[in-house]
């Protein structure tokens, strides 16, 4: 199982590039950031800085998506951070939840993330695309590689990924809702005619090392909260219907009331407190090393190739350095 490491880039971005190479150290493979131009810094401009000071660590968005920027601008940055360092980038993309909802804008449309994920990979992979009615490439990208791995909840959305992405980012780590989503993507790359194989599964969640089980719990709800902007929108588009989509996903957000993206991804975030403690402990992981070690093998036994470790709380650095001597070996040993 592979690990990453994600985090907000909020200023000064000297610290989110030494959290990286202290991951790096730790035994981290994948340093990932939020992409939300109004709530943090550009994390581009951060993702240079990363790769100049690390040796092996990849570096992506959890997540970006088609809104923000021009597909061809986000596939020029990609292609050329994967000139200047080698190909040790990711693109992490999704419909776009606080990034779009910040600027006034809804999130996209399942069908412009789909064309989007196309053009992005054509253009920083080195090959012609059309863009409407425009042939489209970007001459002077050499070699280029960029697997581009979709966020997704609801049935279209976990449909689309096993068809046109090369991962699936599932954002919490709930082993029921695990099995479930992963089994929906691998169906439909099945069906598309892909290799289900060929995808890479990771699961992202905040991971708070401690024997103080409300304290972590305080530190994590935030990641309830955010789940649940999704969730809001399937419970608007699907209701509650089961079938469609587990109640163990919808049933948690009936006592929510708003959210205000100021508090985005913060521990005492005060719109999470509907979250209750059973769903951050479903969520999130949270207790001593070897209660990790449990999940993740679970996990693991059911696909997942990816860790990556929502590391916004009051110990950063102790919840890496604790995965780097105790949690990272025992899922590689």
């Amino acid at each position: 199982m592979d690990f990453g490491l994600v985090l907000q880039t909020d200023p000064p971005a000297s610290a989110v590039v030494e959290l990286m190479k202290r991951a790096e150290r730790a035994g981290f493979d994948y340093g990932w950031t939020f992409d939300s131009c109004v709530l943090w810094q550009e994390p581009f401009v951060i993702y240079s800085q990363i790769l100049a000071q690390t040796e092996r660590l990849v570096v992506g968005p959890m997540v970006t998506n088609p809104g923000t920027r021009d597909w061809s601008v986000t596939a020029s940055l990609f292609a050329t951070l994967n000139d200047m360092f080698g190909n040790r980038t990711v693109c992490g993309i999704g419909r776009g939840d606080s990034a779009m909802r910040v600027i006034g804008n809804k999130p996209n449309t399942l069908a412009r993330l789909g064309e989007s994920i196309r053009v992005i990979r054509d253009l920083a992979e080195g090959r012609a695309t059309a863009i409407g009615d425009q042939e489209v490439r970007i001459p002077w990208v050499r070699e280029g590689r960029l697997p581009v791995w979709m966020a997704a909840y609801g049935p279209k959305a976990l449909a689309l990924t096993g068809q046109v992405a090369d991962g699936f980012i599932l954002q919490l780590a709930d082993p029921f809702l695990t099995e479930w989503m992963v089994k929906a993507v691998r169906d439909a790359a099945e069906q598309a005619g892909r290799d289900p194989d060929s995808l890479t599964m990771c699961v992202a969640a905040p991971a708070y090392v401690t024997d103080d089980l409300a304290h972590g719990r305080d530190q994590c709800r935030w990641f309830g909260g955010m789940v649940g902007n999704h969730v809001a929108d399937l419970v608007a588009r699907y209701g509650n219907d089961s079938s469609i989509v587990p109640q163990a996903l919808t049933d948690y957000i009936k006592g929510r009331q708003g959210y205000d993206y100021s508090h985005h991804g913060r521990a005492g975030n005060p719109d999470t407190e509907f979250v209750p403690d059973e769903i951050v402990d479903r969520f999130c992981l949270i207790g001593p090393p070897e209660k990790h070690v449990e999940r993740l093998e679970h996990l693991k036994s059911l696909g997942v190739h990816q860790f990556a470790v929502y590391n916004m709380h009051d110990a950063r650095e102790a919840t890496i350095d604790t995965y780097g001597e105790q949690v990272i070996p025992a899922l590689r040993g």
